[in-house]
């Protein structure tokens, strides 16, 4: 009996073994068919876009080095086309906002062609510089702000400088806009993959101006958004019958 566990222990042995000789055995010979290097030009994407999370004691695992976000190609690849991250919470394009942290396109097309290619490590002296963690205080003005749940009508002009989700449900997906007196719309924020877990506001690159008038449309019942004011503002909204 002892010799037959002996036996079996050295077949499992052996059996994993080989399996993880042909795992090392394949990245070492990954066909590399793309000039785009983790040092040269992903790093510095990561560091920008990703790191504020992605560190030793962070929100989330580390990728910090080469090594540690090897394994995670794929699935960065994925998640980064499917726009969950970085986790802006709202569809691009839609809105033009000076906080964005959105990839975009060429950045999504580095990591494509890098995934794609081999995820080759590159250089070490191409490597970005190690990106700090002090992170600014967010902007999020709260002086004058409406809160909009429903339809919503603005009674007076409003200088908008941004939204900033109050009470959203988890991985909610709908459109605001703003529909002004002359019929046309205004397109505003389409939230799509929005977490609380990282709350932002959503700020305009250019404020919008909102006549009298102005019907806000899209924020379902049961959920907050507020806007926010460019400058302080007394502006009254009323809901809309």
């Amino acid at each position: 009996m002892a010799l037959y566990h002996t036996i079996v222990g050295r077949r499992l042995i052996l059996i994993v073994g080989l399996g993880l000789s042909a795992i090392f055995t394949a990245r070492a010979h990954d066909i590399i068919t793309t000039p785009i290097t983790w040092d040269r030009e992903i790093s510095r994407i990561v560091y920008e876009r990703c790191a504020s999370c992605h560190h030793d004691g962070g929100q989330a695992f580390s990728l910090m080095t080469y090594a540690s976000a090897r394994p995670w190609a794929v699935a960065i690849k994925e998640e980064v086309l499917e726009r969950r991250m970085p986790p802006w919470g709202a569809v691009k394009g839609f809105g033009d906002f000076r906080n964005d942290q959105g990839l975009t396109p060429e950045q999504l097309e580095l990591i494509t062609s890098w995934v794609g290619g081999g995820v080759p490590e590159g250089e070490a002296k191409d490597l970005a510089p190690d990106p700090k963690f002090d992170r600014p205080a967010r902007e999020n003005p709260s002086h004058g702000a409406i809160a909009v749940s429903g339809e919503f009508q603005l009674r007076k002009n409003f200088s908008l400088d941004g939204l900033a989700p109050k009470s959203i449900p988890e991985d909610a997906a709908f459109q605001v806009t703003a529909e002004l007196p002359d019929g046309s719309i205004e397109p505003l924020l389409w939230f799509e993959h929005y977490s609380a877990k990282f709350a932002h506001p959503f700020l305009y690159r250019t404020p919008i101006e909102l006549p009298a008038g102005s019907r806000i449309h899209g924020v379902p019942p049961g959920s907050t958004v507020l806007l926010l004011p460019a400058t302080p503002a007394t502006t009254k909204a009323t809901p809309v019958p």
